[in-house]
């Protein structure tokens, strides 16, 4: 059974950072695209950032040159580096996986994603 266990949220005064974690089991870790969503109360879910299994990276244009995605194939961890966080970035975040691309977070076709997590707070207060 695939299992994406999501840390690391928490509370932070803007300016500040925090480093999400997503620890994977259950599937072929390498052959994947994984990232991150995130969704405010309110709010439509939208892409944070993706890593595919040839270590292409994106970014949406709010988070780039402050958020760093990376992954440890060797223990299947998927990283979230957040700084200068704002109040705009206050949401839930999950970690996701797909077994066929990274389109999922871009294209906004949530309903294609095969894997997700519970997801974890980020509060940004100013």
């Amino acid at each position: 059974q695939v299992q994406l266990v999501e840390s690391g949220g928490g509370s932070v005064q803007a300016g500040g950072s925090l480093k999400l974690s997503c620890v994977a089991s259950g599937y072929t870790y390498s052959s994947v695209c994984m990232g991150w969503f995130r969704q405010a109360p309110g709010k439509e879910r939208g892409g944070v950032a993706t890593i595919d299994s040839d270590g292409n990276i994106d970014y949406a244009d709010s988070v780039k040159d402050r958020f760093t995605i990376s992954r440890d194939k060797t223990d299947n961890t998927l990283s979230l580096q957040m700084n200068r966080l704002q109040p705009e970035d206050t949401a839930m975040y999950y970690c996701a996986a797909d077994l066929a691309s990274c389109s999922p977070w871009w294209e906004g076709s949530w309903t294609d994603l095969h894997y997700w997590g519970q997801g974890t707070q980020v509060t940004v207060f100013s």
